[in-house]
């Protein structure tokens, strides 16, 4: 099952992704949820899965405007850092026991389709696609044998990275405003019988620039629910986002830098594809 946030008829809405469109869930569940994590939280994805058998979408694809899977302003999202062994190769890094970790921030995201903004104050705007793990029941301390019962299923994120802002702060390298985004939609776990057949691809006004199996991860999926669990209780809605594999441009001689008009797609297998139009920021 396919699930997004999106906006139609000046409304915030989620609902499910069918053939051609999307059917409005918000309305269909009024009263009982008000929002996907909402919907995850209370443990609604089988009755949604029931009230969209054989309806036929409410709005058509150019109908709809986007929003970030979860669009709240509260909403939480755990990044790690280097977390494909090619991409620690090509960084120089030394190997890592442990994840490295930072915090994605609501206001830096975007969802499909929508622009992503480079910043008038860098020029040094790097693209790194992801698969992101959505959390959909509540817990700390997980065990590792139990830590796929806590996702609810993937998504892909593309982090808009500044890298001269990034080399002396993580966090506002990696949280310019809209200079992220997050969707379109999210997989159920149950459609991907093994997280590790997946494979990320980043393009590149059509070129690819990434490619990479999930499964080459440093770490488990169960262990990175597990560790990020150990510090805080993690909550329906909450999403996690996995690292990005070689291919980055500020690795590459010469570097290669988004610039305004540049389209990038993350595809992730099983998921779909994210895509973003580059745009400078109007000051």
């Amino acid at each position: 099952m396919k699930l997004a946030s999106f906006q139609a008829q000046g409304k915030d809405r989620f609902g499910f992704v069918a053939e051609g469109g999307l059917i409005d869930l918000s309305g269909r569940l009024s009263g009982r949820c008000a929002d996907l994590a909402e919907l995850l939280a209370k443990d609604l994805v089988a009755d949604a899965a029931r009230l969209v058998n054989g309806v036929k979408p409410d709005f058509r694809f150019n109908e709809v405007e986007w929003l970030p899977l979860n669009p709240r302003r509260d909403a939480r999202m755990f990044a790690l850092g280097v977390a494909y062994k090619d991409h620690q190769l090509e960084t120089g890094r030394a190997d890592a026991s442990l994840p490295s970790m930072f915090s994605k921030h609501p206001q830096s995201l975007v969802g499909h389709d929508q622009n992503i903004i480079r910043p008038q104050a860098s020029s040094m705007y790097d693209y790194e696609g992801e698969v992101v793990l959505v959390i959909g029941k509540a817990g700390r301390h997980i065990p590792e044998a139990q830590a796929l019962e806590h996702v609810a299923g993937y998504s892909i994120l593309v982090d808009g990275s500044l890298r001269d802002y990034q080399k002396h702060s993580v966090t506002a390298g990696k949280n310019f405003d809209a200079s992220s985004s997050y969707g379109p939609c999210m997989v159920t776990r149950d459609e991907i019988a093994d997280w590790r057949k997946m494979t990320l691809t980043t393009r590149l006004n059509g070129q690819q620039v990434q490619h990479s199996a999930f499964g080459m991860l440093m770490w488990s999926v169960e262990f990175i629910v597990h560790y990020i669990s150990t510090f805080t209780c993690l909550q329906p809605g909450d999403a996690i986002s996995t690292g990005t594999p070689a291919g980055v441009g500020h690795r590459r001689n010469p570097q290669l830098f988004m610039k305004a008009g540049d389209v990038l797609e993350v595809e992730v297998s099983g998921v779909g594809t994210l895509r973003n139009t580059v745009v400078d920021e109007v000051v």
